[in-house]
């Protein structure tokens, strides 16, 4: 099955990107700490080509630390700059603003040689939808500018902001690619909230997520839910998750909607521990 669609918003955002990135001297890049590879647009990675770059891995606070910290090494290997962040942690808020002023430096220091007046530096900020941009923008600077919402596709236009005068920040609207030839890829970011709900059926991307708690943590269902780790129908899962959740209908039945439902927001609010769906290549 490819996953497939491309707004009308999106395309728009795309070109505004490819229009405006000559404009910067260094490209922020968000990606949700859970699905690191997934959540990475390769659209984005044509469209930067040799621009420096930092990656923001986002959310650590809901992925494996371990494979947080795999990630984290993993990108290093491959000369890339990447720190992990919780947009609530203060320390990590100014560890994004002193990596990107180091980051731009190398520009303003090239200007000074041509006899250019110095200027703050630069920077893109861009991501998929629902990545938590909006709300590392505001906690850089510290006031409510970028409009936040729980659901893909809130920004929808770029704008120019100041980051304690280190740095000038170009925001954009979040960006999907057309279609995901892996549909692996579309549960991922299905399970973490990128693709907007009603684009994949509910269950099949609970399911999924159940399949992968139960294969890699699967104490996080027998605590949460009471699921033992030798149970692997899907239906009974179901059923055992409902009843214990009072998620039934008239006459005892179980309804399936709900307790998908119960799943993936207790998944997307950290119930279910800390999760990651992939770990780096040549990991175990």
């Amino acid at each position: 099955m490819t996953i497939q669609w491309y707004p009308g918003h999106m395309a728009k955002a795309k070109r505004e990107v490819e229009e405006n990135v000559s404009l910067v001297d260094f490209v922020i890049e968000l990606i949700d700490a859970r699905a690191p590879l997934s959540s990475q647009n390769p659209l984005l990675q044509s469209i930067l080509q040799q621009k420096p770059k930092m990656i923001v891995m986002m959310k650590k606070d809901l992925a494996d630390d371990e494979l947080t910290e795999a990630w984290l090494a993993h990108f290093k290997e491959q000369g890339i700059l990447a720190i992990a962040i919780d947009v609530n942690d203060m320390s990590d808020i100014k560890q994004v603003i002193q990596t990107g002023k180091k980051l731009g430096q190398a520009s303003l220091d090239k200007l000074k040689e041509k006899g250019i007046n110095p200027r703050p530096s630069r920077a893109m900020i861009l991501g998929i939808p629902n990545v938590g941009k909006s709300t590392l923008i505001n906690r850089l600077a510290n006031k409510k500018i970028a409009q936040i919402g729980d659901k893909p596709g809130v920004t929808t236009k770029q704008q120019w902001l100041k980051i304690k005068n280190e740095f000038e920040l170009l925001d954009t609207s979040g960006i999907l690619w057309p279609k995901f030839e892996d549909e692996a890829v579309g549960y991922r970011l299905a399970a973490i909230g990128t693709i907007k709900d009603h684009l994949l059926p509910l269950d099949d991307v609970t399911a999924f997520v159940i399949q992968y708690v139960q294969a890699h943590s699967p104490e996080q269902l027998e605590k949460r839910f009471g699921i033992a780790p030798d149970m692997d129908d899907m239906w009974d899962i179901f059923v055992a998750i409902g009843k214990k959740r009072g998620a039934l209908e008239s006459g005892g039945h179980v309804n399936f909607d709900k307790v998908a439902g119960l799943i993936i927001q207790d998944l997307r609010g950290g119930k279910l521990g800390k999760i990651t769906f992939e770990t780096p290549p040549g990991n175990a």
